[in-house]
């Protein structure tokens, strides 16, 4: 019999397109995968992966072999999980990414919370503005907040509620620059914003209360690829910006920021956890995300699996 192991090697390879993405999932040298793949076709005696230098695609007796060696890991996995849904407590290591506002808006602190309720769990958290491929990264639930939830055969997705972005501004820019009653009149304010086309120009879509819509064209005077420099700018009197609704609740309250022309809001975006199903039965990955699903702010959270 050959070597489980090794077969499991063959299917990450295949699966990922060669050994250097492989022996990243995996943890494992690209010289020492490439070495037991070949063992392993000197085992079966027929070639498995055809190379080139630029390449690597399946033989027909690869891509049957393929389908077993899936089979024989997933069913491994299957019977891993099967026992850590009957521990009585949640534990092991969950890997999560999150956005950086996210992550400093609301979810860091409530890992901290979560992780002082079931103390046998250990978190991996990746705080990036990026897309982050789940199981090419390894990565058990990736927090996102976007306009739609992707639509995947193979994940599935629990959704947080609406996550808004409100348009806002410093007392003394709207005493310096305002009044704005109306959305004709955001032009007269200084404004900072994420990005700018090469003519140094940028435009906000908003919605207004019964339906109408508003596209606002601006010159940022400063543009910044992160949300917390811009929030330093907006709170400075630089220029009026829209952050997300988590990011200024705090300083909308203490009166640091005015929310602009209330009642128009660019659309709201959805917070949403992706997350293999398979992994969301593990106790430890199951409760994280129940515990997300109950303590973030945001409309009634529900399930979806796409």
């Amino acid at each position: 019999m050959q070597d489980l192991n090794d077969m499991v090697y063959f299917a990450e390879v295949a699966e990922r397109g060669g050994f250097a993405a492989a022996g990243r999932a995996l943890g494992i040298p690209k010289s020492r995968l490439s070495r037991r793949v070949a063992d392993l076709e000197g085992q079966l005696g027929v070639q498995l992966l055809q190379r080139s230098t630029r390449s690597l695609s399946l033989t027909p007796a690869g891509d049957l072999f393929l389908r077993h060696c899936v089979a024989m890991r997933d069913a491994a996995q299957t019977a891993a999980d099967a026992v850590a849904q009957v521990q009585s407590e949640p534990r092991g290591t969950i890997r999560v990414s999150c956005p950086v506002t996210m992550a400093q808006g609301s979810v860091g602190p409530l890992v901290a919370r979560f992780m002082k309720r079931y103390p046998a769990v250990r978190v991996e958290m990746m705080v990036v503005n990026r897309p982050v491929d789940l199981i090419e990264e390894g990565v058990d639930v990736a927090l996102r907040v976007r306009a739609q939830i992707e639509d995947s055969a193979t994940l599935a997705a629990r959704n947080f509620g609406n996550s808004g972005g409100i348009l806002v501004a410093s007392p003394e820019l709207l005493r310096r620059q305002g009044p704005v009653g109306a959305p004709g009149d955001l032009d007269k304010l200084d404004a900072v914003g994420m990005s700018a086309t090469g003519d140094g120009r940028a435009q906000m879509r908003l919605l207004g209360p019964q339906g109408q819509e508003h596209t606002w064209h601006y010159a940022p005077r400063l543009v910044a690829d992160d949300l917390a420099t811009l929030k330093f700018a907006v709170l400075d009197g630089i220029g009026a910006s829209m952050l997300p609704d988590y990011m200024c609740r705090k300083e909308l309250r203490n009166g640091l920021l005015v929310e602009v022309l209330p009642g128009w809001a660019p659309p709201p975006g959805i917070a949403h956890a992706m997350f293999q199903a398979r992994r969301g039965m593990v106790p430890a990955v199951r409760k994280f995300i129940d515990f997300l699903a109950e303590n973030l702010d945001g409309d009634e959270p529900h399930d979806v699996v796409i």
